[in-house]
């Protein structure tokens, strides 16, 4: 492994320091990392000065040092249940938004990315009892476009979503969940009746960055939908991506954000550039960049739900069990939107060996599970 700059950690904030043999050793940055940890697992919450310190940590050795200190408060503070989740792509492609990453986009269609409308109740059923056989725990409807929010709030598509809702608890156990663009706090509460419990809307990177990734709406329209949803009982699913071209402090910011909005579950993708994207020619994450990435989130996050998503497989390859030891306590398994994943077996093999559960993690304290 390549020997790493050595970090040094102090209370009550960090400093990172260039390597020198006379001011410390790796095991010297060990120690610090797990003091930190201890701190966090007391309660402390990291600062902003203090997250973007760790994000000068360099070198595998040290990096896997983050990864022990981060997976001590996963430990302590969510347990070793793994939440399994798998998605559903109801609706796809010819998407009216310009997000510089995705494939579905009328602006940048992808070659690989099929074209349809609202998918049959049926055969939307049956993949939800598919994935319970596999596992999953939740089972979530993804589609296309802005959102309800910008259709009437009576459209045959949302209300055909809410009955499939209301058909898969009635016969499946897995809880549905949704993520279907933009709501108003009247279509928020529709879902909440229906027995949605919780939705995914990414915030995909920090407020600072957004604008270099999407234009044809604001980050703050994301952030309006999160509130809408909590308001409504909803848990907030919300993350982003990671290898977009976003600095580590954009990284930071977005973690912190989803910190202030009291997100209960937290999704980070890594990219896997696609053809004909904006970001299709973007080199993919360095596998130890994804683990630093992963461990800073679960130390500003220590009670939230961290979920591997989109481009695990493709970036990590045959590091994805170190993730598992790096904070992550969530996957999505089976197959994403447009592109595939690896059999939910394998998954649950690397669970097994890890001596992690799959099942419905914990929400943050003081919230419930829906």
């Amino acid at each position: 492994m390549v020997q790493a700059p050595v970090s040094k950690i102090s209370h009550p904030s960090v400093e990172v320091a260039e390597s020198d043999a006379a001011r410390g050793t790796t095991e010297t940055l060990g120690e610090s990392l797990k003091q930190l940890a201890d701190r966090i697992i007391a309660g402390h919450r990291l600062t902003r000065e203090e997250a973007i310190a760790l994000t000068q940590i360099e070198g595998q050795d040290s990096i896997l040092l983050l990864c022990e200190a981060a997976d001590a408060v996963r430990q302590a503070c969510c347990g070793n249940t793994v939440d399994l989740c798998s998605i559903i792509n109801v609706k796809s492609g010819n998407c009216s938004e310009n997000c510089g990453f995705c494939s579905q986009s009328v602006h940048h269609p992808g070659t690989d990315s099929p074209v349809y409308g609202l998918k049959p109740r049926d055969e939307i059923l049956a993949q939800a009892k598919a994935a319970e056989s596999a596992g999953a725990s939740r089972f979530c409807l993804v589609s296309q476009g802005r959102g309800p929010k910008y259709s009437s709030p009576k459209s045959k598509e949302f209300e055909e979503i809410l009955a499939t809702v209301r058909q898969i608890i009635d016969e499946t156990n897995v809880k549905p969940c949704c993520a279907l663009g933009e709501v108003t706090p009247e279509q928020a509460q529709a879902l909440a009746e229906a027995g949605v419990t919780r939705y995914n809307h990414n915030l995909e990177s920090s407020e600072n960055f957004y604008p270099e990734i999407v234009t044809t709406h604001a980050w703050g329209d994301r952030v309006a939908t999160i509130k809408n949803l909590k308001a409504a009982g909803i848990q907030a699913c919300s993350g982003g991506i990671i290898g977009m071209g976003e600095s580590w402090e954009d990284r930071i910011d977005l973690a912190l954000a989803a910190r202030e909005l009291e997100v209960e579950s937290v999704p980070l993708n890594l990219l896997n550039p696609r053809s004909d994207t904006p970001l299709g020619e973007l080199p993919k994450l360095d596998p130890y960049e994804a683990l630093k990435a992963i461990a800073i989130f679960r130390l500003i996050l220590p009670q939230q739900i961290i979920r591997y998503a989109g481009g695990r497989e493709s970036v990590m390859g045959e590091l994805q069990h170190l993730g598992l030891k790096a904070g992550i306590n969530a996957m999505l398994i089976g197959h994403y939107l447009t592109t595939l994943g690896q059999p939910p077996d394998q998954d649950r093999a690397m669970l097994e060996q890890l001596g992690l559960q799959g099942n419905e993690a914990p929400v943050p304290k003081g919230k419930t599970n829906g």
